[in-house]
């Protein structure tokens, strides 16, 4: 049986995450994951530096729902001051854990001194884990990579400073940050992890099954596990990674028909979040995923690509639907009772 994972006074069941994925784990993406059984879901990283200038766009991805806590922002950034007052504003829009990206490794982010670049700057890394811990009273938790290349040691000393700087937990992705998303993630650098510092450590990195995640567990030690790319068009890992973790037979995967069902839901709740073609487009590639392996996937993709309207896109996943088994415009979400049907109102803002 896994025990719950506990971030500072968070309580985590199952000890599992939804991974913040940049362009993914919007507000709909992180309902349906915690709905499927995630223990706790993080946005998409957002810049302090957008929020201290007023963006609107920043300021809105920060929103949360009452249905998907416990529910983690993640804010990224060089300057302590700047983050210390984003993670004041991730709280006042409902935040339970404020998550401190230092394990971001593309360009635009790194130049900035934020993301993995923290990596190499361990003294700045600290003093932001510092000025967010005492700025509010929330946990605060950090997601960084092993080390900035091969070899790199040093990230393990600088997790030790930064539990002692305030850190309720870190979560490492078993790669440095010149693999990017390049071969194996190193889950001994896991383990080396937990036997280092004194606070929950959560494993991340090619946690792509139900039994991935609980090899993991048993591997390393950790105290939870990250989900990321596994669970896009693919909530229903969490539900299924769960049994697993607690010893049972994990459930059925979706049926075709569930499986559209589902995406239909995503779809419905993305265009009731934003603007119409933003919505279209943030689903094209989750689409494709939902759809993987069944039969004509391949010319509704087609399709798709081509469409700019929800009616569109929402027409389509109908007609293919239809092609599999029946299914009525006004069954919204199926047979998989998991999940909600978005409509105006049902999710109200945290």
């Amino acid at each position: 049986m896994a025990r719950p994972l506990l971030i500072g006074a968070v309580r985590v069941d199952p000890p599992l995450a939804l991974a913040p994925m940049s362009g993914y784990t919007s507000l709909p993406m992180r309902l349906l994951c915690r709905r499927a059984g995630a223990g706790i879901v993080y946005s998409e990283l957002l810049s302090a530096t957008g929020l201290h200038y007023g963006s609107r766009r920043t300021t809105e991805m920060m929103a949360t729902c009452a249905g998907e806590h416990p529910v983690g922002i993640q804010i990224f950034g060089s300057d302590p001051d700047w983050m210390a007052a984003a993670a004041e504003a991730a709280v006042a829009r409902g935040a339970d854990v404020v998550d401190i990206n230092m394990g971001c490794a593309v360009p635009k982010v790194m130049k900035t001194g934020a993301g993995a670049a923290l990596l190499g700057d361990p003294d700045r890394a600290v003093a932001i884990v510092e000025a967010v811990s005492q700025r509010i009273e929330r946990p605060v938790t950090v997601k960084m990579r092993a080390g900035l290349r091969e070899g790199d040691r040093s990230w393990l000393s600088l997790a030790v400073r930064l539990v002692e700087a305030g850190a309720a937990a870190i979560c490492l992705h078993g790669r440095t940050a010149a693999q990017r998303f390049r071969g194996q993630a190193d889950w001994g650098a896991i383990a080396a992890l937990v036997r280092e510092v004194r606070a929950p450590v959560i494993g991340n990195g090619d946690v792509d099954s139900p039994q991935a995640a609980r090899r993991m567990r048993e591997e390393t030690g950790c105290a939870g596990v990250m989900i990321g790319r596994a669970a896009l068009g693919n909530p229903w890992i969490f539900a299924q990674a769960a049994a697993e973790l607690r010893g049972k037979v994990p459930p059925r995967d979706p049926t075709p028909r569930e499986r559209v069902a589902i995406a239909l839901c995503h779809l419905g709740m993305l265009a009731a979040e934003q603007e119409e073609r933003r919505a279209v487009l943030e689903l094209r590639p989750v689409l494709a995923r939902y759809l993987q392996g069944l039969p004509g996937a391949r010319q509704l993709r087609t399709g798709i690509m081509r469409a700019t309207a929800v009616r569109e896109v929402r027409d389509l996943l109908l007609g293919f639907a239809r092609g599999l088994e029946p299914i009525p415009e006004s069954e919204g979400a199926g047979d998989y009772a998991a999940y909600p049907q978005r409509q105006p109102g049902v999710i109200e803002a945290g």
